[in-house]
């Protein structure tokens, strides 16, 4: 321990320091945290789809429109500074901001927006969907997006509102990448694909100077981000798994934020150097079960699993300030909700609707999960719980990129993980729990129900078309109330939970920004006094 605390501060240290810092203490122009980011599969926002990913590059790059630092529930003008709808022709015409320029120097152009957003569909990587669900395809992106000199006009196809597409266009694959910089670096006509998973190209607060897979990431301030230099001039992010290990870095003043504390951790944190904020999230959790298993397709093994979830026992325990009940796919506060939370730990019913149905025990399902903190634990109280009604969990702990590629190729039998929405519109999650028009293993969903290969039965699929296409905005949050009651009462993903997020960081760290979901996660404020 005391070796992995020297290497760590010495890490930490050689950052610049400011005149008169003490030794284990951060520099005062740097924020440095510890985190588990070993979820990261990619950060060229064109691929990556995972949760430290986001918070990343929503550091790094800047959108047409975006949630920004100064108020995350905004949709503010961002690299646009204004637009103009026009419902009748599917057209937004966007004002690209007079003096920004990406963080090489280079102006940020319309082209680069163009170049943006056919780089992500022609790449027609992971999050490429987001976009592509506007009509958009490789052949056709040159007519969907066009530049008139300082102006980019959008368009679209499909029975959907202007609000709807720049909710789109705000999430993470609509950021917008330097194209002269990105072109020096492609290599094969892959667009630079390669080198932005490992650099940057954007024009927000920060610049990626160092990223280790599963060790660290380095960011750099832009010093003439376009809307004000941020205060701490290095962003330090060192992967640290275990959850002891954070806090006792924390308390000794080697890292000034720890992000995955437990709540016991939290709770016992009584040093006036440390403090705790709290920040309610959009992510849900569940577990959920892959129909390619035959004894996983009853829908009784469906129902049975709602009643062998100890959703008190664990938000009352372990979970505590950092999870709510939750059994639907929207999450509360959110316009669309759905908050009725009908299923309790019941062993005894379980049982009987397992013997109603005529389904032998036991039964013996491996569980993947991430291995970290709050994950295994929820995990272990799953096997308790679901073993009492003769269903065997074993339970295949990974890093979070190992158990997220088991899910996204369909290989796993049970899995328990979380989700939040690509963007903030309750289609985002009804697409993903509630809608799978093809489930075969060849045309690929980042959703949950075709990881799970669920086939939804067709009016399903037809009501999550009908609520996208609604213009009565009150309708159109019945239909997701509608949609979540019928997810929530028979199919093979379990909701149990809404994540709260509640991290640990020192009483001199000020401004930091952490949204409803990781997309919205901001150092640009940050200030250390």
């Amino acid at each position: 321990m005391k070796l992995f605390r020297a290497a760590l501060l010495a890490s930490a240290l050689a950052l610049p320091l400011a005149a008169g810092a003490a030794y284990a203490a951060t520099p005062a122009d740097a924020l440095v945290i510890a985190q588990n980011i070993d979820d990261i599969v990619a950060l060229d926002p064109a691929q990556a789809y995972e949760f430290s990913a986001g918070e990343i590059n929503a550091n790094l790059y800047d959108k047409l429109v975006q949630y920004d630092a100064a108020d995350t529930t905004v949709l503010a003008p961002g690299l646009a500074s204004e637009w103009v709808a026009d419902e009748a022709a599917k057209t937004l015409t966007f004002t690209m901001r007079d003096g920004a320029n990406f963080a090489s120097g280079n102006p940020v152009r319309a082209e680069d927006v163009h170049f943006s957003f056919k780089r992500v569909v022609t790449l027609n990587l992971t999050p490429a969907f987001i976009l592509t669900q506007l009509g958009w395809t490789p052949e056709n992106i040159d007519e969907m997006v066009t530049v008139d000199g300082n102006k980019v006009v959008v368009k679209w196809s499909g029975d959907f509102a202007s609000a709807f597409v720049l909710n789109v266009l705000a999430a993470r694959p609509g950021a917008i990448v330097d194209e002269v910089l990105v072109r020096e670096h492609e290599v094969d006509g892959d667009w630079g694909n390669a080198w932005l998973n490992t650099n940057s190209a954007g024009s927000g607060p920060f610049v990626l100077t160092d990223y280790r897979p599963a060790e660290l990431v380095r960011l750099t301030a832009n010093e003439t981000y376009w809307n004000g230099a941020p205060a701490m001039k290095q962003v330090l992010i060192r992967h640290v798994a275990e959850a002891a290990t954070q806090q006792l870095l924390l308390n000794s003043g080697d890292v000034d934020i720890a992000k995955n504390l437990t709540s016991d951790q939290v709770a016992g944190l009584s040093s006036d150097a440390v403090k705790v904020e709290t920040y309610p999230q959009a992510a849900v959790h569940f577990l959920s079960f892959n129909q390619k298993t035959d004894e996983l397709t009853d829908p009784a093994i469906w129902e049975a699993a709602r009643y062998l979830v100890d959703y008190d026992g664990m938000t009352q325990t372990f979970l505590k300030g950092q999870m709510e009940k939750h059994q639907a796919f929207w999450p509360k506060g959110f316009p669309g909700s759905y908050d009725e939370t009908p299923f309790t730990y019941d062993v005894e019913k379980a049982k009987q609707i397992l013997a109603d149905a005529g389904i032998e025990t036991p039964i013996n399902v491996t569980l993947d999960v991430i291995n970290s903190t709050p994950f295994t634990d929820i995990a272990q109280s799953l096997q308790a719980g679901f073993s009492e009604a003769g269903i065997n969990f074993d339970i295949l702990p990974g890093t979070g990129a190992q158990v997220i590629t088991k899910y996204r190729e369909r290989t796993h039998q049970a899995m328990l993980l979380y989700w939040g929405p690509d963007f903030m519109d309750p289609h985002s999650n009804a697409k993903a729990f509630a809608y799978n028009s093809n489930n075969s293993d060849e045309t690929y969903a980042a959703t949950t129900t075709w990881r799970n290969a669920w086939a939804v039965p067709q009016e399903m699929n037809d009501e999550v078309t009908a609520a996208l296409a609604e213009a009565d905005q009150s309708k159109r949050n019945e239909l997701y109330i509608d949609l979540q009651k019928k997810v929530q009462a028979e199919s093979p993903i379990v909701i149990m939970f809404q994540a709260a997020l509640q991290i640990a960081m020192g009483s001199n760290v000020d401004g930091y920004v952490n949204g409803s979901n990781s997309d919205f996660v901001y150092y640009r404020l940050v200030t250390k006094n």
